[in-house]
């Protein structure tokens, strides 16, 4: 957050309201009872630290990043509210809460009168939990909008792992995604691929188009370090359709290897 608040002052200040920035809290920041979960001081501290080091009045959206069993719900929703009220954000959403607790959430801002505007769940062709679990149906019923994170499955879904695991990558560092879980996927993975090739689509290109197929995602968020990744990911836009032979395909390989790294933070 640093680094992007020093090119915000050099680039992008004079596009700020062009421009949809977001932030969350959930995971360990800093030490003690108060430095991760969902009480109201993580929260509001939590926001107040990211503003200040990207150097912001205030973000576009700010989600609380997982559920916490130990606090009660109306204390992270009325935290929530709270940072829409006191200007630190315009809009507030949930990410990782499972269907039961992201309707009850829903519920309880709704009735404070700062409604839940989007959910960012883990979702790609490794990671369906959100079909299993109902999320996805009820985010619908519910008139929620969803941004998958990770839908390239922290690179797994690209061709970066096609031929091993190449130094400097996140399964090379154990960042988020240990080397078994590479070589548990890897067979599955090289199957995904051939099908992208035989599209015209890269493996990056197909997997954005499948998690944004029928219209149920409404967008997927792409973490790149690369210019040239950008561009690959935008290039999913010129082939979003599947027939019914490449979906059956793709559940096949789906139920191959489930992978969701990040289910304990629904529960």
């Amino acid at each position: 957050e640093e680094a992007f608040g020093d090119i915000l002052k050099t680039d992008f200040k004079p596009y700020r309201d062009e421009m949809i920035i977001s932030s969350k809290a959930g995971y360990e920041m800093w030490g003690g009872p108060y430095g991760e979960w969902g009480s109201r001081k993580y929260l509001i501290s939590s926001c107040d630290q990211s503003l200040k080091r990207m150097g912001l009045d205030y973000v576009d959206i700010f989600y609380s990043h997982r559920f916490d069993p130990d606090t009660p719900l109306e204390e992270t929703m009325m935290a929530l509210d709270h940072i829409v009220r006191s200007g630190r954000a315009l809009y507030v959403g949930l990410s990782s809460y499972n269907q039961q607790r992201t309707r009850e959430a829903h519920a309880i801002l709704k009735q404070l009168g700062t409604p839940c505007l989007i959910h960012q769940p883990s979702y790609n062709i490794l990671n369906r939990w959100i079909e299993t679990d109902g999320l996805k149906t009820a985010l619908q019923d519910l008139g929620i909008g969803s941004i998958a994170f990770v839908p390239l499955a922290q690179g797994l879904l690209t061709n970066k792992y096609l031929n091993g695991i190449p130094a400097g990558s996140r399964a090379a560092q154990d960042k988020s995604l240990h080397p078994s879980v590479v070589e548990k996927a890897v067979e599955s993975v090289k199957k995904l691929n051939d099908m992208a090739q035989a599209r015209g689509q890269t493996l990056a290109q197909m997997s954005i188009a499948w998690v944004l197929r029928e219209g149920g995602i409404t967008s997927a968020l792409i973490g790149a370090s690369k210019p040239s990744q950008i561009v690959d990911c935008a290039g999913a836009i010129n082939n979003l359709d599947f027939t019914p032979t490449e979906l059956a395909a793709i559940d096949a390989i789906s139920e191959e290897k489930a992978i969701n790294l990040w289910a304990k933070s629904s529960e």
